[in-house]
Formats: C-alpha cells, sequence, structure tokens
C-alpha cells in the first residue's frame, strides 16, 4: 500500500485540474543514481502495466513492476522555504544518497 499525505493528495489534485482529463501523478522506479535506483514521477494517464492506488480519495498510477520496492511508502509534498516538490519516504530503502534522490 502507498499512501499520500494530506498535502500530496491536495498538490495532485490541484495537478489534476491542469492535466488532460484521466491523467493523475504516476510513480515508478528506474535504475540509476548515486545509490543504484532512482525514484520517477510524471502526470500521465495509466498503461496496462499500472496499478492504480487510492489514497486520500486521490486515485494515482504505480509502475506494476515498482509496487514492490514502493510497499508501504508515504509521498508527501513540500511547500516550504527550502524547496517545493513531492518527497518519498520509503521504509524498504536500505540505505539513500545525501541528496535523497536515489536510493538502495
Amino acid at each position: 500500500m502507498i499512501t499520500l499525505t494530506t498535502r500530496a493528495a491536495a498538490k495532485v489534485r490541484e495537478l489534476q485540474t491542469q492535466a488532460n482529463p484521466g491523467e493523475s501523478l504516476r510513480l515508478f522506479i528506474t535504475s540509476g543514481g548515486c545509490s543504484g535506483f532512482e525514484y520517477g514521477m510524471s502526470m500521465a494517464e495509466a498503461t496496462d502495466k499500472d496499478e492504480s492506488v487510492t489514497s486520500e480519495g486521490v486515485t494515482i498510477y504505480v509502475e506494476r513492476k515498482s509496487l514492490e520496492r514502493l510497499a508501504g511508502s508515504t509521498v508527501d509534498f513540500d511547500d516550504g522555504l527550502m524547496g517545493k516538490g513531492f518527497s518519498i519516504q520509503n521504509p524498504n530503502a536500505e540505505s539513500t544518497c545525501g541528496c535523497g534522490r536515489s536510493f538502495s
């Protein structure tokens, strides 16, 4: 299960109003970064390779092959002075790099 915080859900709703009908936040993992894997996010329609996940009343799409590595994760959105953007707290990550963008 992947959970959205209230702030993340609100941001996804905002992005959905600007996106094409049927698009929502899509999460995936790719190989790369200094720790081995990187998170990826985009606004997109679901593909046949995705699972739909609903949290806080918002449906997002998660690439099926990334589900196991993302299980139990929490997606948040920060709009603070240090910058804004989505972040993922992943209990399956054994380690993360200093920038927080990649993990192993």
